[in-house]
C-alpha cells in the first residue's frame, strides 16, 4: 500500500484538477502503517502537494493538508529542513490557518532536532515569517510560533539569530499590531529570559524587558494586571529575581500596593501584585520578604476581610502558599490574633462561600496544617492544634459536614484536610473521640469516583503509617486501617450469593 501511495503522488503531480486522485491518496496514506511509509520515504515527492496548497480551492487545500500531515510523519526533520525550506516559507504566508498550523508543526519538529535546526537558523526569511505569525489573529498559530522561537533561543546561535539581526526589528514591528500581539511578544521574551542569565541579558539588551517593566509600573491598570503575570513568571527563576531586585522593580511593586488604597481601580491589579509577593516569599525566604515588604502581609489580611470573592480567594491562596513552609508558618504565627481572625474567616468561607472558593479555602487549610514527622515539635503541634480550633467552633464537624456534600471536589478537599492532620496525635484524639468518625474513615461506600477513592486512601495511609495511631485508635482499629491499606483504594467487598436448587 505504501508503494500505491507513491504512485498516486506521482499521478497527482501530473494533473491540473486532481481532486479525485487526492481523495484516493488521502484514503491510502491514512490506511498505510507509518513504518511502511517510512520505508518509502526516499520516494515521497512532497513538493507537488505543497504547490497544490496555493490553489484557491478549500477542499483541495484541506485534502493536501490531511495528506501532508500523514506523509510528513514518515520524513525526518533534517530532510524537511533541507528539501522543503521554500515550501515552509510559503506555508507560513498562506491565507489558510490550517496550512500555517501544518507548517509550524514541522518547524516544531525541526527546532527539536539539533542537526535540523542549524538548517533554518541560516534562513532569515523563514525566521522572519515565524516572527510575523505571532501577529496573526489565530491564537494557536501564534502560540506555535512563540514555542518554536523560544526553542530556537535555547542555543547561542539561536539567541544571536533572534537578537543580533534584523529579526529584532521584525519582532518590534509585530508588537505594533495591537495590544494583544504586544503581550504575546512579551510572553516570548519572558520565556526566553527565564532560561538562563545569558538569555536574560540578550533580552534586556534588546530593550523589550525594560519596555515591559515600564508598562508594569505605568498608569494603565489593565496593562498592569497583564504585565504582573509575566513578571511573576520571570521571578520563578533565581536570576530573574536577582534582576528584578537590582532594577528596583520589587520595591516599585511594593510602593504601588502601598498606594492602592487611594486608587479606585486597584482591584484590577492588586490580586496579581499580591500573588507576586506570595510566590516571591515561597521561592526566597518568607520571613525576609514579609519583613522587608510589610505591606504585602498587611494587604493579605485586608483582602481576607473584603466582601469581594476575588480578593478573598487571592488572600486565601496566598496564606496557603505562605504557610506551606515551616518558616512561613512561623511568620503567620507571629501576627497573633490577626491570623486567628483570618483563620476564622477562612472557616466561615469554607462553609458559606461558592463551591470554588470553598475548595480553595480547604486547600489552604490543608497546606497550613500539614507537618511532616520531623517538623512535629511540641511548639508546632500546639500551633497546628490552635489554628485548627480557630477555624470554627467545631472544626472537625465542619469539615466532616463539607465532606458529605454531593460535590466530589469538596469531598476530596475535605478529606485532604483530614489527611494533612492525620499524623498529628492531637488530631487523632479528636478523630477517635468524634462519634462515628472512625466508621466514616473505614466506609468505602461513601466514595463513588476515582478521585474520591484516592483521597480516602491517602487519609487511611496517613493514619495507618503514623506511629501514634495504634495507641490512640486502639489495636483493632489499627488493624482495620492496615487491612484497608493492603486492599488498595478500589477494593470492592465480594457479595455472597446463594445457589437455589431448580433456579434458572
Amino acid at each position: 500500500m505504501a508503494a500505491q501511495a507513491v504512485t498516486l503522488l506521482r499521478e497527482v503531480a501530473r494533473l491540473e484538477a486532481p481532486l479525485e486522485e487526492l481523495r484516493a491518496l488521502q484514503s491510502v496514506v491514512h490506511a498505510v502503517p507509518l513504518h511502511e511509509l517510512r520505508e518509502q520515504a526516499a520516494e515521497l515527492r512532497l513538493g507537488p502537494l505543497f504547490s497544490l496548497l496555493n490553489e484557491n480551492n478549500r477542499e483541495q487545500t484541506a485534502l493536501c493538508v490531511s495528506i501532508l500531515e500523514r506523509l510528513l510523519q514518515a520524513v525526518g526533520p533534517v530532510h524537511v529542513a533541507r528539501n522543503l525550506r521554500v515550501d515552509l516559507q510559503r506555508g507560513l504566508t498562506h491565507p489558510d490557518d490550517s496550512v500555517k498550523t501544518l507548517t509550524l508543526s514541522q518547524i516544531g519538529r525541526i527546532v527539536e532536532n539539533s542537526e535540523a535546526v542549524t538548517e533554518i537558523l541560516n534562513n532569515t526569511e523563514l525566521l522572519k515569517q515565524i516572527v510575523y505569525c505571532i501577529g496573526g489573529e489565530n491564537l494557536s498559530v501564534a502560540k506555535a510560533a512563540i514555542k518554536s522561537l523560544s526553542r530556537i533561543s535555547l542555543t547561542q546561535a539561536g539567541l544571536e539569530a533572534l537578537f543580533e539581526s534584523n529579526l529584532l526589528d521584525d519582532l518590534k514591528n509585530v508588537m505594533k499590531t495591537n495590544d494583544i500581539v504586544r503581550y504575546r511578544v512579551y510572553e516570548l521574551i519572558i520565556e526566553i529570559s527565564s532560561v538562563s542569565l545569558e538569555s536574560l541579558n540578550y533580552c534586556t539588551t534588546s530593550g523589550l524587558v525594560t519596555q515591559l517593566l515600564r508598562e508594569l509600573t505605568g498608569e494603565d491598570v489593565l496593562v498592569r494586571a497583564t504585565c504582573i503575570e509575566m513578571v511573576t513568571s520571570l521571578a520563578y527563576t533565581h536570576h530573574g529575581r536577582q534582576y528584578l531586585a537590582q532594577e528596583g522593580v520589587i520595591d516599585q511593586i511594593s510602593n504601588i500596593i502601598v498606594g492602592a488604597d487611594s486608587d479606585p481601580f486597584s482591584g484590577f491589579y492588586l490580586p496579581g501584585f499580591v500573588k507576586f509577593f506570595g510566590n516571591l516569599a515561597v521561592m526566597d525566604s518568607p520571613q525576609q520578604i514579609c519583613e522587608r515588604y510589610p505591606v504585602f502581609l498587611e494587604k493579605v489580611f485586608e483582602m481576607a476581610d473584603s466582601q469581594d470573592p476575588t480578593m478573598i480567594g487571592v488572600a486565601v491562596d496566598t496564606v496557603g502558599i505562605l504557610g506551606s513552609s515551616v518558616e512561613g508558618k512561623q511568620v503567620l504565627q507571629k501576627t497573633g490574633t490577626r491570623f486567628e481572625h483570618l483563620l476564622t474567616r477562612i472557616g466561615y468561607q469554607a462553609k458559606n462561600a461558592s463551591t470554588e472558593l470553598k475548595t480553595r479555602c480547604l486547600d489552604a487549610v490543608s497546606s497550613l496544617l500539614y507537618l511532616s514527622p520531623e517538623q512535629q515539635t511540641d511548639d508546632f503541634l500546639r500551633m497546628a492544634e490552635s489554628w485548627f480550633a480557630s477555624l470554627s467552633q467545631d472544626s472537625l464537624e465542619l469539615f466532616r459536614g463539607i465532606s458529605n456534600q454531593p460535590f466530589p471536589e469538596l469531598h476530596c478537599a475535605a478529606l485532604k484536610v483530614f489527611t494533612a492532620i492525620a499524623n498529628q496525635p492531637w488530631a487523632q484524639k479528636l478523630m477517635f473521640n468524634s462519634p462515628g468518625f472512625v466508621e466514616f474513615v473505614m466506609d468505602r461506600s461513601v466514595e463513588h469516583d476515582k478521585a474520591s477513592k484516592d483521597a480516602k486512601y491517602e487519609l487511611v495511609k496517613a493514619l495507618a503509617n503514623s506511629k501514634t495511631v495504634a495507641e490512640i485508635f486502639g489495636n483493632s482499629n489499627y488493624l482495620r486501617l492496615r487491612t484497608y491499606l493492603s486492599e488498595g483504594p478500589y477494593y470492592v467487598k465480594p457479595v455472597a450469593t446463594t445457589a437455589v436448587e431448580g433456579a434458572d
